[in-house]
């Protein structure tokens, strides 16, 4: 893999810190040295195999997608998701996976998938770098309960969707242990109802504090993380109060709701996913059936007033936020994850630096309890991206794949642009 220089870019570094002009040593997988251009500290480019000039660049650390449904392609309903075969799915969520690290996402923090083991295949696929694709937390099957979110059936026809319906604490430890021996990163529970399921609207909790309780004890004691579908405001006190790790959606919201995630801020990650709502009620969905008329029998527009005023407060308590979610909808394709930057400043008064860091730091501390990924800093690992223009200045930019100049995961280049190559000609994408 060898010792890889980036030269005279402006570095980003999620940490905090302001960006500077300067360059970054990579040494096998891992970072060996940030420096600021003029430190004085020139050594590094004398031990380096291959240098960039990376003049004009924006270098970051890649980002995760907090919410990934790697299986998720084209989707307009959930039978694009019962009626295909998991053999044709393994193929969907590869899909899903390279169009995710080539948009610059380098790791995937996962929710749920079509079929049990999909996610599980395409992470070790990736580990054995038979595939590309982003460093990957796997996602099992959505845990629901009869009735709930995720229940396809009716007493005169049944049907098997992409969930594992569960009834009382027991059943739900077999579930979750299934799922884990399965190879499950990510445990995921439907404690909420949703809009899309009229009989359990998103204020309706279903699923009993006893179940999330054992879901997430269950999943703490193999090892793995915990994360919920969790719109009402007891579902989502239900979660603290288990212990689950990371919480989708919360919209709705009362004081000692957000008392209580104010005071589990160090331990949860929260994922907004306001993007799936920002396309129904902006007309992004009406060529595949939810105009915004619909969205609004749906009640979008409350629920989208409701998470601004919720994430709003959390932002200002310092509630760790993750970007992505509910990606792999026709209307909201996978790689296009970074349009949730722009939402992030738009609904919930972000500053581009702090939407950033959702991107990134705090991304990485979701994937890794080790803390050493994330942020452009010595001993860190090589996840970064080039990309051409400032992006302080424009976080749409990372919207825009043309404008991706190269993506870096583990120390390995998985994609440089032809311009950025012609200044490091040594250096080529890994097989």
């Amino acid at each position: 893999m060898g010792r890889i220089l980036i030269q005279n870019a402006t570095i980003f570094d999620a940490t905090g810190a302001k960006p500077f002009v300067g360059e970054l040593l990579i040494d096998g997988n891992r970072i060996a040295a940030v420096t600021p251009k003029g430190s004085g500290d020139g050594g590094a480019s004398a031990g380096a195999d291959q240098v960039i000039d990376a003049t004009g660049m924006f270098c970051m650390p890649g980002m995760t997608e907090g919410h990934a449904h790697l299986s998720f392609e084209n989707v307009t309903a959930t039978e694009n998701l019962i009626t295909p075969t998991p053999e044709e799915m393994v193929f969907t969520a590869a899909r899903g996976a390279k169009a995710l690290i080539d948009a610059g996402f380098t790791s995937a923090y996962g929710a749920s998938e079509a079929k049990l083991r999909l996610g599980v295949a395409v992470r070790d696929e990736v580990n054995a770098g038979r595939i590309p694709g982003p460093r990957i937390r796997a996602g099992g099957l959505e845990l629901s309960v009869t009735g709930a979110m995720g229940d396809e059936s009716k007493e005169h026809n049944p049907r098997i969707g992409p969930s594992t319906l569960i009834n009382g604490p027991d059943a739900m430890r077999e579930a979750v242990r299934m799922h884990c021996r399965e190879g499950v990163d990510n445990i995921k529970i439907d404690v909420s109802g949703d809009p899309f399921y009229p009989s359990t609207p998103s204020t309706s909790t279903p699923m009993t504090f006893e179940e999330v309780k054992a879901a997430a004890d269950t999943a703490h004691a193999y090892g793995r993380k915990i994360n919920a579908h969790t719109r009402s405001i007891l579902g989502s006190k239900y979660c603290i109060r288990a212990g689950v790790d990371g919480l989708f959606h919360c919209e709705h919201s009362d004081e000692e709701l957000l008392d209580m995630m104010e005071e589990a801020k160090d331990r949860v990650f929260v994922v907004p996913t306001i993007d799936l709502f920002d396309a129904l009620a902006g007309g992004r969905a009406s060529p595949f059936g939810i105009t915004p008329e619909i969205a609004g029998y749906m009640g979008i527009q409350p629920l989208i007033e409701e998470s601004v005023r919720t994430h709003t407060e959390l932002r200002k308590r310092g509630v760790r936020h993750l970007i992505g979610g509910d990606y792999g909808f026709a209307w909201s394709p996978h790689g296009t994850q970074a349009n949730d930057l722009a939402h992030f400043m738009k609904y919930y008064g972000y500053s581009a630096a702090e939407a950033l860091i959702c991107a990134t730091r705090y991304g990485g501390l979701a994937m890794r309890d080790e803390g050493d990924l994330g942020t452009l800093a010595a001993g860190q690992l090589a996840d970064l991206i080039l990309v051409n223009g400032d992006v302080l200045a424009d976080v749409s930019i990372l919207a825009d794949p043309a404008r991706i100049a190269m993506v870096m995961k583990d120390g390995a280049v998985h994609s440089i642009s032809p311009a950025l190559a012609a200044r490091a000609p040594a250096l080529e994408p890994a097989e």
